[in-house]
Formats: structure tokens, C-alpha cells, sequence
């Protein structure tokens, strides 16, 4: 579309052109010779103008203020796109034409602040993320989407009326897009948590120990919207149930603080709730001792051993502990046929070098007897280790 000249400038004859060849093209969509359709269109301005109540040239100087004011717009927007990259502020593409608007930091949007508190309260699978060495709520964009088209949002459509309507001007992408605009939800992406470090990866003598699911991400210059991005959530909601947290601690310490304070009664019922807890921790020492005397006592007498409590240092719950009120020793598990194989082949290779050994000097028959007499369990351990070659 050609651009309308300056006020008070006659237009160039590059301008001319272009508009005679677009006046061409619109009539030969309408079927119609460039004469029949700059008629048409006299016509349309002579009605358009009567419905303003103005006159037809009152009428055409405000369309060429209107086209004046879009094409500063449109001027504005792409120093501000130009701004934006050099500073690497976030965009979001809005319109149909794609133009960048930069978004900047302030108070956000009521329909966007509604659509975030609304939308924070739906289950959109949300994952945890780690963002600037903090852990954010991740969700997929398709989810938002659904959960706008669905009927849950338009019930809470006429409960609330900042929510943000779905029209065929505004469709739900548009909606989707007052969150970044608002600094509420942004787009980010899959990052390395090494990257910039300026060193290379050294191999660790142990795997990292590593969260299934847990990724690293990075903020996207591009605030885009399709169904398989990612975005992460900065707005965290009402604050509420944190401040109350934040108030009983504050109110927990004053009360310990001014416990000289406390009238007479008060502090006779801490004392005896003191004592009272004190007795308690005394007897689980008590128990603790008992049940060790119980084990020692019972090992040598009854095996494997009796245990009073056996879960009582266990990590299970508090009321878990307690149960059952005695148990047996458990039994040491078995090696594992790994050592056990390992184990065996070292004693097959010491039998081998006994073996292999020169054999000694003929001696008498009395020391042979003694011999024989004092190596029974070696003659024994070799056809042992031969079976368990064999299988």
C-alpha cells in the first residue's frame, strides 16, 4: 500500500504510480474498468460521510489524518523493534502484519492479570523448572489453550468481567499473548546450565546425581505462540498464605521474647509442659538403653536376638515406629554370587600354585603320618572348589 504523503506536500510522481496501479488491482477484483470503480467509490465516501454528518471533503482530510497517524505509528513501532534488539529486551509478535512490540516493565494489564489468576488455578501439568538458579512452574502452551476453549472458561466468564472475551477479532492466541505483554508468563527454552563458563567438561569420577525432569532454561527473545512452547510462570499468585507464615513466626518470637511478662498462670502451665516434655525425652532414653540390655541379653541366650521397638530408629513415620512391639534380629543377607564367584576362583588359584609346587624330598613314614595327620581340611577344601568349576 503506498504510503500518504506529507501535509501540505504534493505527492511524488513514484506515489502517483503507485497509487493509479493499486487503484487498477482493486478494480479488477471487483470486475470493474478504474473509472467504474473510482465512481463506486465516491460513492461509498459521499455515504460514509453523511453517516458522520460531515461533508465529503471534511470527511476525506480526516481519512488522510487517520492514514497519516497509522504510518507514524508503524514508524514508531520498528525504531522501537530496533531499540528492543540492540537492548535484548523481549518481543511479542502481535497483529497480522507481525510486527514486534517490545515489551516493557511496569504494572500489568487487569484483563492479563485476571486470565494469569484464572488460568494458575486450572491443571496445566505444570513441571518444575530451574530459571536464573530459581525453580519456576513450566507449563506447554496447548495446555493454556485448551483450558481457554474450554467451557470452565466461559463459565467464568460471567462470574468475572476482566476476563478477556474470545471474538473473532481477538482469537484465543491474542488472549494467550497478554501474558508476556504483562510480564506475568514468558516464553523460555531448554538450556546448559554450563554455558558461558569458559571451561571445558571435565569427566567426573561419579555420575551427578540428576532430577528426572528438571530442566535449566533460558528466557527467548522471540515471545511466541505455539502449541509445543514452553512457557514458565512469574506471576506466583496471591501472597497471602506467605505473609501469614511470616506473621505467626513474627508473633511466635515476641511471645518468647516477653515471656517475663506472661502472667503467673501462663508461665506455672509452661513449666509443667516443660517438665512434661522433659520426661518424655528422658523416657525414650530409658527405652533405648532397655531395649540394647534386651538385645545383649537375649543374643546369646535366645538367637538371633530380641528387639524391643525394632523400628524405633527407622525412617518411617512417627506412629510407624511403634510398630510391632518386638521383632527378631533379621539375619545378614548373603554375598552376592559376584564376591562369592570371585572369592572361590582366588582360592581354585591358590590351590593351583600348591599344586604346581616342587615336590619335597623323601622323608619317613612317621613324619608322612604327621603330615597327613595335620592337613585334613586342605585335602577337603579341594574337590569343593573343583564341583562349584564344574557347575
Amino acid at each position: 500500500m503506498a504510503t500518504p504523503p506529507p501535509p501540505n506536500q504534493q505527492p511524488s510522481p513514484q506515489q502517483i504510480a503507485a497509487m493509479q496501479l493499486q487503484i487498477t488491482q482493486e478494480a479488477q477484483k471487483r470486475g470493474m474498468t478504474p473509472q467504474q470503480f473510482q465512481a463506486w467509490q465516491r460513492q461509498q465516501i459521499e455515504a460514509d460521510a453523511k453517516k458522520a454528518g460531515l461533508s465529503v471533503d471534511q470527511y476525506i482530510n480526516q481519512l488522510k489524518q487517520q492514514a497519516l497517524q497509522n504510518h507514524q505509528r508503524q514508524q514508531q513501532l520498528a525504531q522501537q523493534k530496533q531499540a528492543a534488539q540492540q537492548s535484548g529486551e523481549p518481543q511479542v509478535q502481535q497483529g497480522q502484519a507481525g510486527q514486534q512490540v517490545p515489551i516493557t516493565p511496569g504494572a500489568p494489564d487487569p484483563k492479563g492479570l485476571a486470565l494469569a489468576k484464572w488460568l494458575r488455578g486450572q491443571d496445566l501439568k505444570t513441571r518444575t523448572c530451574i530459571l536464573n538458579g530459581q525453580r519456576k512452574d513450566m507449563f506447554k502452551v496447548k495446555r493454556a489453550l485448551r483450558a481457554l476453549q474450554s467451557p470452565a472458561y466461559s463459565a467464568a466468564l460471567k462470574k468475572n468481567p476482566l476476563l478477556p472475551t474470545i471474538t473473532a477479532q481477538t482469537p484465543v492466541t491474542e488472549l494467550f499473548k497478554l501474558l508476556p505483554l504483562s510480564l506475568l508468563a514468558l516464553r523460555v527454552s531448554k538450556a546448559d546450565p554450563h554455558e558461558g563458563h569458559n571451561h571445558a567438561p571435565t569427566p567426573a569420577k561419579k555420575p551427578q546425581k540428576r532430577t528426572k525432569g528438571l530442566w535449566h532454561v533460558k528466557i527467548e527473545q522471540q515471545q511466541d505462540v505455539s502449541e509445543e512452547l514452553h512457557y514458565v510462570w512469574l506471576y506466583e499468585g496471591p501472597q497471602w498464605r506467605q505473609k501469614l507464615y511470616a506473621g505467626g513466626a513474627l508473633a511466635a518470637i515476641m511471645a518468647v521474647v516477653m515471656f517475663p511478662l506472661w502472667p503467673i498462670k501462663l508461665r506455672i502451665g509452661v513449666w509443667y509442659l516443660s517438665m512434661g516434655m522433659l520426661g518424655l525425652i528422658g523416657l525414650f532414653f530409658v527405652m533405648a538403653i532397655f531395649r540394647l540390655l534386651l538385645f545383649c541379653a537375649t543374643v546369646f541366650t535366645v538367637k538371633p536376638g530380641l528387639w524391643l521397638y525394632p523400628n524405633l530408629f527407622e525412617d518411617v513415620g512417627f506412629f510407624d515406629s511403634f510398630r510391632p512391639v518386638w521383632g527378631w534380629q533379621e539375619e545378614k543377607k548373603k554375598k552376592s554370587k559376584k564376591s562369592s564367584s570371585s572369592k572361590l576362583s582366588a582360592s581354585t588359584a591358590a590351590a593351583a600354585t600348591t599344586t604346581s609346587a616342587p615336590s619335597s624330598p623323601p622323608v619317613t613314614s612317621s613324619t608322612s603320618s604327621k603330615s597327613n595327620g595335620n592337613t585334613p581340611r586342605k585335602r577337603d577344601l579341594t574337590p569343593r572348589v573343583e564341583e562349584v568349576e564344574e557347575d
